[in-house]
């Protein structure tokens, strides 16, 4: 395969709260695309653009040497890709499958060594920047697979990208985005426990988050959450049932490789609650409310 560029076409499977925003950007970077997505009418505004439709993804792998994926889970990737009706069934030896999902890396392995039987590549490309970054193009995207077959998909990850790291051989986009996950879950849940003990002793949060920002406990999760959370604005930039599915794989990994995750694993405990709550689609600030509860505090 050669170099993927700007007039290429290339197949979309995933038009959600991410890929919507994703493959519009592939379309303004000048690429042609093929969608396909669960329901079709999320494909509406893609088509308008100029998108054009297809049936299933077997249909769009049959037209594309690329095909991107942005699903929901390792069994919705599994069997988009190698199902019934699945990409494996169309694409031809030498295609190239992009999975931007956030999946288990032992999926992710699965699936590329079933795809190499027929000669076809998987790269695992899992993100990070929330919708606002699948927005802006400017999302983090972590790589794993084969380097070689990495740098001829660089242009169109630029597009949905401003941020690409190459991390190493199959599953490694996966386990670093699991890293990701780590980090932030744990520092969202010690910024919305520092705002409510700083309520509770009397403090102005906002000025709380004037006075740390710029110094060593400064970080995004203060900065663009931290305000959110004090207005009590939990409309989603990235889901509850998101995050916990995350630290899920997180545990299924860290079982693998022995890992202990004291902290993940208290973390991943307050967002169970706001699925408990009926709160699973809920933006993951919304652990802030959760944390006010413990203190008493009435709900903001």
């Amino acid at each position: 395969m050669d170099l993927v560029k700007p007039g290429d076409t290339i197949g979309f499977i995933g038009l959600g709260i991410m890929g919507k925003p994703m493959s519009e950007n592939l379309i303004k970077a000048g690429f042609n695309l093929l969608v396909h997505n669960r329901t079709r009418t999320r494909a509406d505004e893609i088509l308008e653009m100029g998108a054009q439709w297809r049936d299933s993804p077997i249909q769009l792998a049959r037209e594309c040497d690329v095909l991107v994926t942005m699903l929901s889970d390792s069994l919705a990737v599994r069997d988009v890709v190698l199902g019934e009706k699945g990409i494996s069934k169309g694409i031809s030896k030498g295609g190239v499958v992009i999975d931007m999902s956030t999946i288990s890396p032992k999926a992710t392995m699965e699936i590329s060594e079933k795809l190499g039987e027929l000669n076809v590549s998987l790269i695992d490309a899992p993100v990070s920047g929330g919708v606002a970054g699948a927005r802006q193009g400017s999302l983090s995207i972590m790589v794993g697979g084969d380097e070689d077959v990495f740098q001829l998909v660089v242009p169109a990850l630029e597009a949905m990208g401003s941020d690409i790291t190459y991390m190493g051989g199959s599953g490694s986009g996966q386990k670093t985005k699991l890293v990701n996950q780590i980090m932030v879950a744990v520092n969202q849940n010690g910024v919305a426990e520092a705002l409510v003990f700083a309520e509770k002793a009397g403090l102005d949060p906002n000025k709380v988050i004037e006075a740390c920002k710029g110094g060593g406990a400064g970080s995004f999760q203060l900065q663009n959450q931290g305000p959110r959370m004090i207005e009590g604005d939990y409309s989603p930039g990235f889901m509850v049932k998101h995050m916990e599915k995350d630290l899920g794989l997180v545990s299924e990994t860290s079982e693998d490789i022995i890992s202990p995750l004291p902290f993940t694993s208290l973390a991943s405990q307050f967002y169970r609650a706001l699925m408990a709550e009926g709160k699973s689609e809920y933006g993951t600030q919304a652990i802030h409310s959760v944390i006010r509860r413990l203190n008493s505090i009435e709900p903001n």
